[in-house]
Parts: structure tokens; C-alpha cells; sequence
């Protein structure tokens, strides 16, 4: 096998287990809380507790994957093309 015939083959293979993982699971945990909605804080003794929630995924811990958003403007854009 030719070294680009096993990139494109790994290159597939990835690109068809990302979209077979958006199908499956089109949201993924928030970057910044890490899937909590919230912020952790420390008191002044240095115990943990709950902070603010979390104004990138407003509280839900979760946001869309890149490729499920991709795949929604494109079915948008198809079903508003073909009325």
C-alpha cells in the first residue's frame, strides 16, 4: 500500500466515525463548565461549591458538536432550496 492510499483510508475512516458519533450523539458536554452548568468556587476555607451557571451553555451543560451543526445547515438549507 502507497502512503496516500493509507491516509485516505484513515482519513475515511475518521471522518465516518465522527459523523457516525454526531448521528448518535449530536450534543456533547459544555467546554467551559465541562458539563456541570455551573462554575465551581471555593469558599474561604476551601471547600468546593457551586457557582455562577454557566452563560456559554445557559445552565443546560451541553452544546451542538461542530459536525451535527454542519449537518443541520445543510438539511436546512436543502429543505428551504427545494420548496
Amino acid at each position: 500500500m502507497t502512503p496516500a492510499l493509507l491516509a485516505s483510508a484513515l482519513l475515511l475512516l475518521v471522518t465516518l466515525g465522527y459523523s457516525g458519533l454526531c448521528a448518535a450523539s449530536p450534543f456533547g458536554n459544555c467546554r467551559k463548565c465541562r458539563g456541570w452548568g455551573f462554575a465551581m468556587r471555593t469558599d474561604r476555607k476551601g471547600r468546593t461549591k457551586r457557582g455562577k451557571d454557566c452563560r456559554r451553555c445557559k445552565a443546560t451543560g451541553k452544546r451542538i458538536r461542530v459536525g451535527r451543526h454542519l449537518f443541520n445547515v445543510a438539511a436546512r438549507l436543502h429543505r428551504d432550496g427545494t420548496r
